[in-house]
């Protein structure tokens, strides 16, 4: 069990307060500090505290640090990526693709060079992911019922949105067709229906129409404005989560929290960003099944909280500590992550003091992880 180190992330989008804050830094930061990640991805593999990069230290000694049993199953490398995320404004209108488009689209891509700008898939690994929220947290995740979302927009009585609602009326063309057709609206058209929608919002009091608002305000040409009337809002409160499966359409509008996902950092983006827009293949990557409800279940046992999830790649623990120390025999590597008050997390070759916003990893060859103190801890595995 040594300390690791993550690597920040500042995208536009990030907040200058949530992670420095719970780091106990300076507030506000220089730059929006969006994501601080923990984890071997090769774009941006964290630090031991004896001062390797994990992903250098895995290829190394793979079976000692990632256990045997998840080395056969994923080969020699880590197969999650821990993060914390602060959005101070939404997220891009995205998804991510499966292992099968992931594999595909990467050797594809390979062809144009490892550092180009208009590269989709810089790694071939499918990213379902979790994220648990620190913080009231909102997002648009998955797309609810197109009947519903008709009815909805149907209220607005906007006449440039009538035809939307024929579609997603529409049994036969529904909700691939109404998305097909918002994403391929011109700047001028977009900025026009959105204005129109917008103005209607304004006289409703709806969680829908204040989203809608305020990505009207930052995004007022943008498609993505209108795509988000056919996803579910919603609001988390600490300690739930949500999970996107890859192909699922979400966007994170505002919070801060505990997100884990597959080793993976392909995303395929359909608006409200300035980064790389790529509408043709996020289409080809989206699962058009609306989600009735995108709410990660919750399984509670005393002082753990656990998010169950269809794929093996990852699991996620919060532990509450009182005082009583509590052990956890995980097979597989660790990464332990401190998100309040003062915890200690040992494994039989060492221990690791972590104040809030630290972190550790341990060896899969090490040996029952240990937490003791009082505070709140994540541990993320296999």
């Amino acid at each position: 069990m040594q300390g690791l180190y993550g690597v920040i992330r500042n995208y536009a989008w990030g907040s200058q307060v949530d992670i420095a804050r719970l780091q106990g830094r300076e507030v506000p930061a220089d730059l929006p500090e969006a994501e601080e990640w923990f984890g071997a991805h090769h774009s941006a593999p964290s630090t031991l505290h004896d001062g390797r990069p994990l992903d250098d230290a895995i290829a190394s000694a793979p079976v000692d640090l990632l256990g045997r049993r998840v080395f056969d199953r994923f080969g020699p490398r880590l197969p999650f990526l821990l993060k914390l995320l602060a959005a101070g404004k939404p997220l891009s209108l995205q998804a991510h693709p499966n292992s099968r488009q992931a594999h595909s689209g990467h050797q594809r891509e390979l062809r144009i060079g490892i550092d180009a700008a208009y590269r989709n898939y810089v790694d071939d690994n499918h990213k379902p992911e979790l994220l648990v929220a620190l913080t009231e947290f909102r997002a648009m995740c998955g797309f609810r019922d197109p009947l519903e979302a008709a009815d909805d927009i149907e209220a607005l009585a906007v006449p440039e949105l009538e035809g939307l609602v024929r579609t997603l009326r529409d049994r036969k063309a529904g909700l691939r067709r109404a998305v097909t057709d918002l994403l391929g609206l011109g700047r001028e058209e977009c900025r026009a229906v959105i204005d129109a929608a917008a103005k209607a919002a304004a006289e409703l009091d709806s969680a829908d129409s204040t989203d809608l608002l305020s990505l009207a305000r930052d995004y007022p040409d943008d498609p993505g404005v209108l795509v988000s009337l056919l996803l579910n809002h919603i609001t988390l409160q600490p300690g739930e989560g949500v999970y996107m499966p890859a192909g699922n359409l979400h966007a994170y509008l505002d919070g801060f929290g505990v997100e884990i996902m597959a080793a993976s950092d392909n995303v395929l983006r359909g608006g409200l960003t300035n980064k790389r827009v790529d509408v043709p293949e996020l289409l080809r990557v989206l699962d058009f099944e609306a989600i009735d409800e995108p709410r990660a279940v919750i399984e509670d046992a005393g002082p753990v909280r656990s998010w169950p999830v269809p794929i093996d790649d990852f699991a996620l623990r919060r532990v509450e500590l009182g005082g009583t120390a509590q052990t956890f025999a995980i097979d597989g590597p660790r990464i332990c992550l401190s998100t309040g008050g003062s915890v200690t997390v040992a494994d039989d070759e060492g221990e690791t003091a972590l104040s809030p916003g630290r972190a550790a990893f341990s060896a899969g060859s090490a040996g029952p992880v240990v937490a003791s103190g009082e505070g709140e801890l994540f541990i993320a595995s296999a």
